[in-house]
């Protein structure tokens, strides 16, 4: 059986613009557009049906339910509405936050301190919608957004009180899983604009917590990279640190270093073959048959240093993708946080 194709979706950023373009609409006389059409910055023209619609004198507002498709996205379901209020002649195109969508507190981000957690993306997707000589002052919020944010990684990137409006092309691509990606290179300005010279990476809450164990480093250099170890070292290459640690599982790290960097099941496997050859390097033999994990691979090692050769080939990886000048150190740990391999 053929499966259908994976749905795309739109971004908080489009729902975003469609809302203040239809807002904007009949705040100028022109009614409440429903649907309302869009131009995205590749070319596509997606239609929002509207959840939502009111006009005041002076302001409109216009809310719409976010579809991310076939994404796993945090923000799918929920509404974005848009306050479009009239503005001084000259003024052009304001923006604030309301319930639910953050402000920034912390540099490196794209936004400064200070201002609402709408990135450049949607603010010109905005602008672009409502044409030239709009005066307007465009208020967004997110009904419920401030416990959604609990979910995400804003407070540990410095955006308090809510979600953050987001998207470059407007468009979600299913399992890009790209606002994660964009948590993680965000993390990674945050540290540096803070000064922060050694950035930790992790790959779930157990490796966090080893880290926050042996390093005591601050929220703000700890980066929850998850499966996507490669989304962390090429943006490293572009944007380097000082000081990168690596700390996941073992097997996960397995897989960096045979290197693999996805980490997902999805992507990549535990290769039981490759790591039957590491130990054969350190004089090592595994029965056919005799493991069928990674963990029991570990165990079988015994009092050879598996965990540790592993950690160094991963780390091979990492300085490979890595541009030069960060200096490196990996950890591996088992099921309950023991670390079990460390290289760098």
């Amino acid at each position: 059986m053929i499966e259908p194709p994976l749905r795309k979706g739109w971004t908080t950023g489009a729902c975003a613009c469609a809302a203040a373009k239809a807002a904007y609409a009949a705040l100028i006389g022109g009614g409440f557009p429903d649907p309302v059409t869009i131009r995205l910055p590749r070319g596509e023209t997606p239609s929002f049906v509207l959840s939502r619609h009111g006009l005041e004198p002076g302001r409109a507002i216009a809310g719409v339910i976010k579809d991310a498709g076939d994404d796993p996205d945090v923000t799918h379901g929920a509404e974005i509405v848009a306050m479009v209020e009239a503005a001084a002649p000259g003024s052009g195109v304001a923006f604030r936050a309301g319930e639910g969508v953050g402000t920034v507190t912390l540099p490196g981000l794209p936004i400064p301190p200070g201002e609402p957690a709408i990135n450049p993306g949607p603010r010109r997707q905005i602008m672009d919608n409502l044409g030239h000589g709009a005066d307007v002052v465009v208020t967004l919020s997110i009904p419920g957004g401030a416990a959604l944010a609990a979910k995400t990684l804003n407070a540990r990137l410095g955006i308090l009180g809510g979600l953050s409006i987001l998207g470059t092309t407007g468009v979600v691509l299913p399992y890009s899983c790209s606002a994660w990606v964009h948590s993680i290179h965000r993390g990674i300005d945050v540290a540096r604009a803070l000064g922060l010279d050694h950035v930790v990476a992790t790959t779930g809450k157990t490796s966090e917590a080893t880290a926050r164990r042996l390093f005591e480093p601050p929220d703000q250099a700890l980066i929850d990279m998850g499966d996507m170890a490669g989304a962390v070292l090429k943006y490293l290459r572009r944007a380097p640190v000082g000081r990168l640690t690596l700390v996941g599982g073992f097997a996960k790290l397995a897989k960096l270093a045979a290197g693999h960097l996805d980490l997902h099941s999805g992507a990549s496997r535990v290769d039981l073959g490759f790591l039957a050859a590491l130990l054969a390097e350190l004089g090592g033999e595994i029965p056919a048959g005799a493991a069928v994990s990674a963990g029991q691979m570990l165990a079988l090692a015994e009092d050879r240093p598996l965990g540790d050769l592993v950690a160094r080939r991963a780390r091979e990886t990492a300085l490979a993708v890595l541009s030069g000048g960060t200096e490196v150190t990996v950890i591996a740990i088992d099921r309950a946080g023991k670390v079990v391999g460390r290289s760098g």
